[in-house]
């Protein structure tokens, strides 16, 4: 079979007319939403078998997407399908790979899900994995690929760095220079949705990865890269972002994107019912094509303007299994006295459904809940000393230090760290339902992977697993000072500048378990019944092969019930 061996940066096969996608989004027991990105206005139609669901596609800055709801199937069950435009076969495409599928929850299996994050756009050459190491997604989807392969996910869970905006391939800055001269702000960095378009079909239109996305179920959350480095890391960050000519453009651009690109499909039918963009799309009845750009950029600009307008953080439930994703970017609130990750409508929508009653209660949230102890209390201490407290020279210095070495995760946010942790601890102690067998944060972002646990004699496992990156490797003297930071001298300094600061003591102690190592990582989580078992998969190039590289195991991870 052959798997794709279109070089990457080539440019997407176009798929007659069909730029990006199909790519199968939400997916429950009798339910799937399938997005595409067209070159022009038509009718998106998926045929499977006897049955079809159709769409009109709408407008943005000039790009035409639709997002068509397939209903009515069968719980447990899998099914080819086709995509046609205006009644043209445009996809699957003659390529080697197999039919795309579209596989419903089947309530009596345990779940089973892949996760990670930190994926650059450069192409899957030998020069490209030299200097970027080989995509573990791409590696499973040929994986995934090729006959006998081994039990599908239910879901790949995107946690953040999907896109880099301000870190932009050679490919990337090819199109920029024919659109707009480099050399003046923003730079090599997005400046606007066309160049935010183009790096999605980077991202996605390789065709090992764009099968894998049309057949596997996806869910997304940004964080700071998909934006810009440090997003929202402090009300001193913004301010300068806001005396720029170029950030208002960037970030209406960004948000207004994401919600096209990575955020509708994360809705089940009824939240995306209920989302104002959605509605105005069904509401539309021609003549002609929805253009909702003005919409569209009314809305991104209204939601970074007031941030708790609007809810990026969704939930899922297989049954007696529950994901959270938590927006932990731009639910933020950065004025000085009230500096929270999580603003008070964010928190109180989480508080909700921190909820017992669940064998496992999973939250996923883009930046590592649990970071290894000593990076945890230099973090803290750098709040303390970001905030003016001990006088502006300090404050100056902790700002420059949180910058330069992102110092800038829950830990640095400690009271949606305090209460959070209570949260998680209530769950944990069955004080909000029957007591799961683990409460699990799953995160990326660091650069590194590693699955931590807290210290605790009863009641359910609390556990951080981290799966960073997926294509974005530190290089390896950053390594050493990352290992360094965050498990070596800084754990006992840490802590002793954690309480010269007088930073509150964590309600809870945890330790690593596993880890941490730096390869490029795709996570699987499997629910065993009897706990959670996690695996690092890694891609590997054997015999100077870098358009197929092997799939190999990094680390695996069992992590069975307490029993009491």
């Amino acid at each position: 079979m052959s798997t794709g061996t279109t070089p990457a940066g080539s440019g997407p096969e176009t798929a007659q007319g069909l730029l990006l996608g199909p790519m199968l989004r939400h997916v429950d027991d009798t339910s799937a939403s399938i997005w595409v990105e067209t070159a022009t206005a038509c009718t998106v139609e998926v045929r499977s078998g006897p049955d079809a669901w159709r769409a009109a596609t709408f407008a943005a800055h000039g790009h035409h997407y639709a997002l068509v709801e397939v209903s009515g199937l069968t719980a447990g069950s899998v099914r080819p399908y086709a995509v046609y435009l205006d009644g043209v076969p445009a996809w699957p495409l003659e390529d080697g790979f197999p039919d795309s599928m579209i596989a419903t929850l089947d309530p009596s299996r345990k779940p089973r899900l892949a996760f990670g994050s930190c994926r650059t756009s450069v192409p899957h050459d030998e020069s490209g994995n030299r200097t970027h190491g080989v995509d573990a997604m791409r590696a499973y989807a040929l994986s995934m690929a090729a006959p006998g392969h081994g039990s599908w996910p239910d879901l790949v869970l995107f946690l953040g760095d999907q896109v880099y905006a301000d870190s932009t391939s050679s490919e990337m800055q090819a199109f920029i220079r024919k659109r707009r001269n480099i050399k003046e702000e923003p730079g090599a960095e997005l400046k606007d949705y066309e160049e935010y378009a183009h790096l999605y079909r980077l991202a996605w239109s390789d065709p090992a990865n764009r099968w894998l996305l049309s057949t596997l179920s996806s869910a997304m959350i940004f964080d700071d890269h998909d934006i810009r480095d440090d997003w929202n890391s402090s009300i001193s960050w913004k301010r300068d972002m806001q005396k720029t000519n170029w950030w208002h453009e960037r970030i209406v651009s960004g948000l207004g994107s994401y919600w096209i690109y990575q955020h509708l499909g994360n809705l089940a039918p009824k939240e995306r019912a209920a989302d104002p963009l959605w509605r105005r799309i069904l509401a539309h009845e021609g003549p002609g094509e929805l253009d909702l750009t003005a919409d569209l950029d009314e809305f991104a600009g209204r939601v970074d303007a007031a941030p708790e307008s609007y809810r990026w953080s969704y939930c899922r439930d297989w049954d007696a299994v529950r994901l959270i994703v938590v927006d932990s970017r731009a639910a933020r609130k950065l004025e000085p006295g009230q500096r929270a990750l999580l603003d008070p409508a964010e928190l109180a929508w989480l508080d909700e459904r921190m909820r017992g009653g669940f064998r496992h209660l999973l939250i996923g949230t883009s930046l590592p809940f649990l970071l290894p102890m000593g990076l945890h209390h230099v973090e803290s201490w750098d709040e303390v000393l970001s905030s003016g407290k001990r006088g502006r020279p300090r404050a100056w210095l902790g700002e420059r230090l949180r910058r330069a070495v992102d110092l800038e995760h829950w830990a640095a946010f400690q009271r949606s760290f305090q209460d959070v942790a209570r949260l998680a601890t209530e769950v944990a102690d069955g004080k909000r339902g029957p007591a799961p067998q683990t409460v699990t944060f799953l995160s990326g972002d660091v650069h590194f992977s590693y699955v931590s646990e807290v210290a605790r004699k009863n009641g359910s496992r609390i556990l951080q697993a981290v799966c960073s990156p997926i294509r974005n490797p530190l290089p390896r003297f950053l390594r050493y000072f990352a290992a360094a930071l965050a498990f070596g001298p800084a754990v006992p300094f840490g802590a002793w500048m954690a309480r010269t600061a007088h930073v509150p003591n964590p309600p809870f102690r945890w330790n690593g378990i596993k880890g941490p190592w730096f390869d490029n990582n795709l996570a699987i989580l499997e629910d065993t019944g009897e706990g959670l078992e996690f695996s690092w998969l890694t891609g590997v190039v054997r015999d100077g092969d870098h358009l197929h590289p092997r799939l190999d195991t990094v680390e695996v991870a069992t992590l069975q019930s307490r029993r009491e």
